[in-house]
């Protein structure tokens, strides 16, 4: 079983590598950082180097497989060290919003574009990528966050869109959004003081719950937007 998490230096991409090291005794691990290689070593992890938005990088790195089982995206931005969500309209920046759209959309759109055909070689395929509930339109009730809720929301559609694909021509395959929950990550630490008490959860956890329902999915599920808990989010 060969298993490609993007993203997998982060809080949550780290996690969901060890998950997937524990509970899979046979998986190979392919996992991707940007800038600084993780110190990190296991006998069935390799790492490599990409940037997740830059086609160049994604098709270089898709090229370096025949087939793989599972690709999960856990890149994802929320904030800069001196920009955080927009409360309102006057807060919006071209350059913060343009970012955003870079990093939490564009990646999952390459990953998806260039590992399709690897995939389609594999019994279950299944392509899965963090997103998050504030992307939901109609959940929408608060507001603000303009530019992580476009990014999220366009995100959503993508994965709407790319399972009505792969329903036509990988008939086993399974695609998904997933929103994790508010994680004990630096993503959202600045603002843990608003979660409610006990709905912070500890990467591990987090990892626990989304690799279980990436394995416990079937084709019937493919297009969903689910929570940690399994609960189907409206779009």
């Amino acid at each position: 079983m060969k298993i490609l998490i993007v993203g997998g230096n982060g809080g949550i991409g780290f996690a969901m590598l060890q998950e997937s090291l524990t509970r899979f005794s046979d998986a190979q691990v392919h996992a991707t950082y940007r800038q600084t290689k993780p110190q990190w070593h296991h006998a069935r992890v390799v790492w490599h180097k990409i940037d997740a938005s830059s086609n160049e990088d994604v098709k270089s790195l898709s090229e370096r497989f025949d087939d793989i089982d599972w690709v999960i995206n856990c890149v994802g931005m929320l904030h800069t060290p001196d920009k955080g969500p927009e409360k309102n309209l006057s807060a919006i920046d071209e350059a913060f919003f343009q970012q955003m759209m870079t990093i939490n959309t564009l990646p999952t759109l390459l990953l998806a574009k260039y590992f399709t055909p690897k995939l389609k070689r594999a019994d279950k395929p299944k392509f899965a990528v963090i997103s998050a509930k504030v992307g939901s339109i109609s959940d929408n009730q608060l507001g603000g966050w303009y530019s992580y809720r476009v990014s999220k929301a366009a995100l959503n559609m993508f994965i709407k869109t790319m399972s009505i694909e792969w329903q036509r021509m990988i008939r086993e395959g399974v695609v998904l959004a997933l929103h994790p929950g508010t994680t004990d990550t630096a993503l959202s630490e600045p603002f843990h003081r608003n979660v409610p008490k006990g709905k912070l959860f500890t990467p591990e956890r987090v990892a626990h719950d989304l690799i279980g329902l990436i394995e416990s999915s079937t084709p019937q599920k493919s297009g969903s937007f689910l929570a940690y808990n399994g609960e189907q989010l409206p779009w």
